[in-house]
């Protein structure tokens, strides 16, 4: 376990725009924009013990958290720079935007340092966790690769990137879950509000059952009890969204395998004239080999038109070709 270290404030993070803090929140930022719940998260999935939070300088991008770690040496050195991100649905194309996340973030850290001189620039070490919750099937987790999205599959990679994706369902990494008691809280809160749909209660009833509950089992109970209008007015957003998410894609995977039906009628037919076309002028040379092979041995134009039920006149063409 690495200790707690006390360090000193770089004053390198950017405010966040009004746009962003009028964006409508989600209960897993609402739940982590707490050091003190932000710090117990890192300390579960680093297995560290830091105590002193303000060791700890965020800031927010979109969605995402940004987590500066900083030591106590006499200079700034910044050795990490994670990315939390949580997502309700599954995204292959994560990589990529987490590349545009750490490359805006790089521009902003090394925009006073000089890129074009022979000392080296320092820059922390990016490491990117995604907390998937959604309802589709998942592992326990999964890494994403921005390689895997090349459309050309080259055998040395000039640029990699890779993303976590943590399952944080609850019954899934439950040692994670043990660690770091405000996610395991969080999964069973969403866990509650789920069970409740399930059974057809209406979305507002069912997320505030859910509130009452988790604060009465002492389930996120001083964050409920303290945020519980914003918790329920943001989760019923959530839910709406996710819902409407979710009609959209069946929508569009219905359009698309009916699209992709069409499209292979389309394909087909045209694969099948090329295919035709094709197969056509193999069997025409092989019947033209035949028909010259039968003449050479003697035969006449009648016997070969015979033997390989072809017209005296495309014999006569063929040899005459």
């Amino acid at each position: 376990m690495v200790k707690n270290r006390s360090v000193k404030e770089t004053g390198i993070i950017t405010d966040v725009p009004n746009a962003a803090r009028n964006y409508k929140d989600r209960i897993f930022r609402m739940v982590f924009r707490e050091k003190k719940a932000l710090l117990a998260l890192y300390n579960a999935m680093n297995e560290t013990d830091y105590e002193n939070e303000d060791d700890l300088k965020v800031t927010t991008l979109e969605s995402a958290l940004y987590l500066e770690m900083k030591n106590d040496v006499s200079f700034v050195l910044y050795d990490e720079l994670l990315l939390y991100e949580h997502q309700s649905t599954k995204n292959p194309n994560l990589p990529l935007r987490n590349l545009f996340y750490v490359s805006d973030v790089y521009s902003e850290l090394t925009k006073d340092l000089f890129l074009y001189g022979s000392v080296p620039v320092q820059i922390p070490e990016p490491k990117f966790v995604v907390f998937y919750n959604g309802l589709e099937n998942m592992q326990e987790r999964e890494v994403l690769k921005l390689s895997s999205l090349y459309a050309k599959k080259a055998e040395h990679i000039s640029l990699e990137l890779e993303t976590l994706v943590l399952n944080v369902n609850v019954g899934y990494n439950k040692i994670l879950m043990e660690r770091c008691r405000q996610l395991s809280d969080y999964a069973q809160f969403v866990s509650e509000v789920r069970k409740r749909l399930s059974k057809k209660i209406p979305l507002s009833e069912a997320v505030n059952e859910a509130v009452e509950d988790c604060i009465q089992r002492g389930i996120l109970a001083e964050f409920l009890s303290k945020n519980r209008a914003e918790v329920i007015k943001v989760s019923i957003y959530e839910y709406d969204e996710e819902k409407v998410k979710r009609m959209f894609k069946e929508e569009c995977m219905k359009l698309g395998m009916e699209q992709g039906k069409q499209l292979g009628i389309e394909q087909g037919k045209q694969l099948g004239i090329e295919q035709g076309k094709q197969l056509g002028i193999e069997q025409g040379i092989e019947q033209a080999r035949v028909i010259f092979r039968l003449y050479i041995s003697g035969k006449s134009e009648e016997d070969i038109a015979r033997e390989t039920g072809e017209t005296i006149e495309m014999i006569h063409k063929v040899l005459k070709g």
